[in-house]
């Protein structure tokens, strides 16, 4: 059986129920809204329908949701100030130090060799023994070498008693010729074997004093008695002609022997202040000056041999020693000076950045001695403003800062 499609009873089965908030009309219209749809009403709830509370709570709901998902398009702006340390222009000396290192030795020394072969007997001090270390003047015997070797190869008795002999014939025989008892060939003769018993004689009592070792210069023993493997030889120990006894120098006065290098060479001038570093006393400079530049360059490190004079009045330094020299090629006093992280490199050009206020102001200045710790500002900054040591490397100028310490 076929259906009219404008029969209300074919669209009732057709179409889904309709939601009365959807409908139009007042209060007063329901019935007649009822009459005149194919949906049941759902105010009041039921099978099939929705309260009306139900709804509005439902609303309300998706109302804020809507809101929550919404950015806020009111964000307040948020102000960063960079965290810098600051510090303060001031007054000092700046130095230019050309750096290097070198060994002590002594001014001069002196070495006193056994000449003559026999047995060693080293001299006795104050405190026993000579000993390394101990002082000693010019003239003081250090060691004797005794035995008959030194005899036999002296034999100062013999000669002595031959120059005297030759001495009574030659006064006898000048009576004689006085008297004209003898020709005057005869004198001269007696005369000839005088002379040369007195040349054997200086030759043994030479011999003899060479027995007794005797240093040169005074000064300090640097050795003693010492073999080629560097052992102490002991007291009879037999030395051949040529053995080192000791070696002496003065200690008081010592020179450091430093390399200068092209561009230190340039700067490098006899008379120049010095101050030498050794580890054994960290924080203690000891004084000296540049006496002396090497004529010629050592074809091997192509260095300049510098001399540096040391005083050493108290004994502390010792030759050997390995130190720290540093020579002051200029010094200037009371000028602008800032710590050497407050200067940057910008573009090519040195700047600071000077505080104003909560700000920072980029200034070119111009530098000129300094060393790993201060740099001299000659031009661009005045004594008491304050720029930033720590911090700078991301400041522009205008940049808003916040002074951490300072």
């Amino acid at each position: 059986m076929s259906r009219d499609a404008s029969d209300p009873r074919f669209a009732r089965e057709i179409l889904p129920p309709t939601p009365s908030f959807f409908k139009g009309g007042g209060a007063g219209s329901g019935s007649e809204a009822s009459a005149r749809s194919p949906f049941p009403p759902f105010e009041k709830g039921g099978p099939g329908g929705i309260s009306r509370r139900a709804a509005s709570g439902l609303l309300l709901l998706l109302v804020l949701l809507l809101a929550a998902c919404t950015p806020r398009t009111d964000t307040e702006a948020v102000e960063f100030r960079v965290p810098v340390t600051v510090q303060d222009v001031t007054l000092g000396t700046v130095e230019d130090l050309i750096v290097a290192t070198g060994t002590l030795r002594a001014l001069e020394s002196a070495q006193v060799r056994v000449e003559t072969t026999g047995f060693l007997t080293v001299a006795r001090g104050g405190a026993g023994r000579l000993a390394e270390g101990d002082r000693v003047r010019a003239g003081q015997v250090i060691a004797e070498v005794t035995g008959r070797d030194v005899a036999l190869e002296s034999r100062l008795a013999a000669t002595r008693k031959r120059y005297e002999s030759a001495q009574r014939v030659l006064e006898a025989r000048r009576k004689l010729f006085a008297e004209g008892l003898v020709p005057e060939e005869e004198v001269r003769e007696a005369e000839t074997q005088v002379e040369e018993a007195r040349l054997e004689l200086d030759r043994s009592q030479l011999t003899e004093d060479r027995t007794q070792l005797t240093a040169p210069i005074s000064g300090m023993i640097l050795s003693l008695a010492r073999d080629d493997s560097g052992l102490p030889v002991a007291d009879g120990q037999r030395l051949e002609r040529g053995f080192v006894i000791a070696r002496i120098a003065p200690t008081a006065t010592l020179i450091a022997d430093v390399d200068l290098v092209g561009p230190d060479l340039a700067r490098a001038e006899i008379g120049l202040e010095a101050r030498l570093r050794h580890y054994a006393w960290e924080g203690e400079r000891f004084r000296g000056r540049l006496v002396r530049l090497a004529p010629s360059i050592d074809p091997v490190t192509r260095t300049v041999k510098a001399e540096i004079e040391v005083d050493n009045a108290d004994g502390r330094l010792r030759p050997g020693m390995f130190v720290e020299v540093t020579l002051v090629a200029d010094r200037r006093e009371g000028v602008p000076v800032v710590p050497r992280e407050a200067v940057a490199e910008r573009g090519g050009a040195r700047v600071v950045f000077v505080l104003s206020g909560q700000r920072v102001t980029r200034r070119e200045v111009v530098t000129g001695l300094g060393d790993d710790e201060v740099v001299e500002i000659r031009q661009g900054l005045e004594p008491q403003e304050r720029v930033v040591v720590r911090g700078l490397e991301t400041l522009s100028d205008g940049t808003r800062v916040r002074v951490s310490q300072g």
